[in-house]
């Protein structure tokens, strides 16, 4: 990246590699040095919580409002019910109105942890593309919008292609989404005065599609950034874990395990992760990813505590990290772990210890916690688990702690 912007905005951009591509980085700087430049990502919803695969671009937006321009969270209240096709092999199951509301509540949670939201100049605003979407007369919509979008340059697009090409069907729904998402930028602009789209570079053809739908339609100027697709050092998609997604909302993934999860990051991606994910000079996120030996670990430390301070609060980073301190230095069962808690009717006549282990969230299945057992990797209350154990109430009387590998570790007990 050679270009030497102006603005404070892409200027962060750049030195904290945010930035994977730009529709015109002399226009955007201009824009963003002469006055504020409202901004939007869409999130379509898919899910009762955003995840940490959400969490490089709710960053970027976060920058936008330190840097003195104005935030739009777009959600796909419209869009969802067609389903975003790009690079997914099948087509995604359509949800009920009902479903979709509650799934925006839920994420609305996690954006007014990053941004500030209000009447300001700089506030951010949450919309929803239903409000222009659900009320669209379709012939109205083919004649005035789908003139301008030729199928030949549609087919071309990498998301498309790439199922195309694999021999994977594509509806015709789902081929609509790129021109609904076009059709929001368009929108945006034209409603609330909207410059820039930002979103992964996955999204590069659906923004380009936007810009050109409004410069056809209305003859505005806007522009369009991508971010890089993440992937960690040893080439897993970010925002996995061995237990499946890293959720962003406390009552779906405990603030003691999303501490963990940047805890266990792999050491060459510490300093990246540093600039992405915090707030601390780059200086310091450079120094800090350069450790070697064991003084990257207190850089790991320093970045989960940081990351967990931004979603969930200092308190909760601290009482995370004095549990890890508790559990990991000194065998102890901290207070912050995950925790099952069962009632006598759970237990019964017995419950074995597989079904703990699935119930705790340390195996997906009994399978995976029998294999689990079966090569050494489980443990209860730090030694190691050698048989299928049955647990009676009484055997429970104490809470228990499981264990799966090194890093991950669960209590059960019985409830009061």
């Amino acid at each position: 990246m050679t270009y030497h912007p102006k603005s404070d905005f892409l200027r962060v951009m750049i030195e904290r590699g945010f930035l994977a591509d730009c529709t015109d980085y002399q226009g955007l700087d201009d824009a963003l040095i002469a006055g504020v430049v409202p901004t939007y990502i869409g999130y379509d919803a898919t899910a009762k919580s955003l995840h940490v695969g959400h969490l490089l671009n709710i960053m970027m937006l976060r920058w936008l409002q330190k840097t003195g321009h104005k935030p739009i969270t777009l959600m796909g209240g419209g869009t969802t019910k067609v389903g975003d096709p790009s690079f997914k092999a099948d087509e995604r199951p359509l949800l009920s109105q009902d479903v979709i509301d509650q799934n925006i509540s839920g994420m609305q949670q996690v954006f007014a942890k990053y941004l500030e939201y209000g009447d300001g100049p700089t506030d951010a605003i949450m919309l929803n593309n239903a409000e222009w979407l659900d009320g669209l007369n379709y012939l109205e919509f083919l004649r005035d919008i789908g003139r301008h979008f030729s199928v030949n340059r549609m087919l071309s697009f990498e998301s498309v292609k790439s199922r195309l090409d694999r021999e994977q069907s594509l509806s015709f729904l789902e081929f609509n989404y790129m021109i609904l998402q076009a059709y929001d930028f368009l929108e945006l602009n034209r409603r609330y005065g909207c410059l820039l789209q930002m979103g992964g570079s996955d999204q590069w053809g659906n923004i380009v599609n936007g810009i050109d739908l409004t410069r056809r339609v209305i003859d505005n100027q806007i522009f369009g950034l991508t971010s890089p697709l993440l992937a960690t050092s040893d080439g897993k998609k970010m925002g996995k874990s061995e237990g499946g997604a890293v959720w962003l909302n406390a009552d779906m993934l405990s603030a003691y395990e999303f501490w963990q999860f940047w805890r266990n990051t792999t050491d060459a991606d510490v300093g990246r992760f540093l600039k992405l994910y915090t707030e601390l000079p780059v200086e310091e996120c450079d120094r800090l990813g350069a450790l070697a030996g064991s003084e990257i670990n207190d850089a790991k430390i320093i970045l989960a505590n940081e990351v967990t301070t931004l979603c969930h609060g200092a308190d909760a980073a601290a009482a995370a990290e004095a549990t890890a301190r508790e559990v990991f230095e000194k065998g102890g069962v901290g207070d912050d772990l995950p925790t099952l808690t069962l009632t006598a009717e759970d237990i019964g006549d017995g419950i074995s210890v597989v079904q703990l282990i699935v119930r705790s969230g340390l195996a997906k299945s009994g399978k995976d916690a029998k294999r689990l057992i079966a090569e050494n990797g489980a443990k209860l209350d730090d030694q190691p688990l050698t048989e299928m154990r049955i647990f009676d109430a009484a055997a429970l009387a104490s809470p228990i702690k499981l264990s799966a590998g090194k890093k991950r570790h669960a209590l059960v007990k019985l409830a009061d």
